[in-house]
């Protein structure tokens, strides 16, 4: 039990922890290069329309809903450079999400049973495998878009 209650300390650690470390990541990241970049398997983003992404999408939580002071990632209508911070975004939430999956297997340094390794593997199937998922979905259509934006200023600055 004394393991269990750790194991849940630790985690909620690592949770609480997460946002005010992923605020100090410099947004540098090239979101077209690895581990960015969609992979073959996710077939241009269509394995996610399968899993039906979009429905689910919207009932996990969101920190910039929490926390005013992140950038909003609803957009109706951005420009590209608030569609070039979204995309940094991205990167950041995927970074954290794979760093909390990693940091979660140190529960193994004081916990090692079939009861712990079923804690870490739900653990990372429901609170980070759903968010890496949303950030590999969506990183790619905000790229299409700031794609676009920037072709779309590029002809308005050729026609001035």
């Amino acid at each position: 039990m004394k393991e269990f209650l750790l194991s849940v300390l630790w985690l909620a650690a690592i949770g609480i922890l997460s946002n005010p470390a992923a605020r100090l990541i410099p947004r540098r990241f090239n979101a077209e290069a690895f581990p960015f970049a969609p992979f073959d398997f996710e077939q241009g983003g269509k394995i996610y329309n399968k899993i039906h992404i979009k429905k689910w999408k919207q009932h996990v939580p969101d920190m910039s809903r929490i926390l005013k002071k992140l950038p909003n990632k609803r957009i109706a209508q951005s420009d590209a450079e608030e569609l070039e911070t979204l995309v940094q975004e991205c990167c950041v939430a995927e970074t954290v999400h794979w760093c909390l999956a990693a940091l979660s297997l140190c529960i193994l340094l004081f916990w090692r049973s079939a009861v712990s390794l079923l804690l870490i593997i739900v653990y990372n199937l429901f609170g980070n495998l759903p968010f890496i998922m949303i950030q590999r979905y969506n990183r790619p259509r905000l790229l299409r878009s700031l794609e676009h934006e920037r072709r779309l200023a590029e002809k308005m600055h050729e026609k001035a």
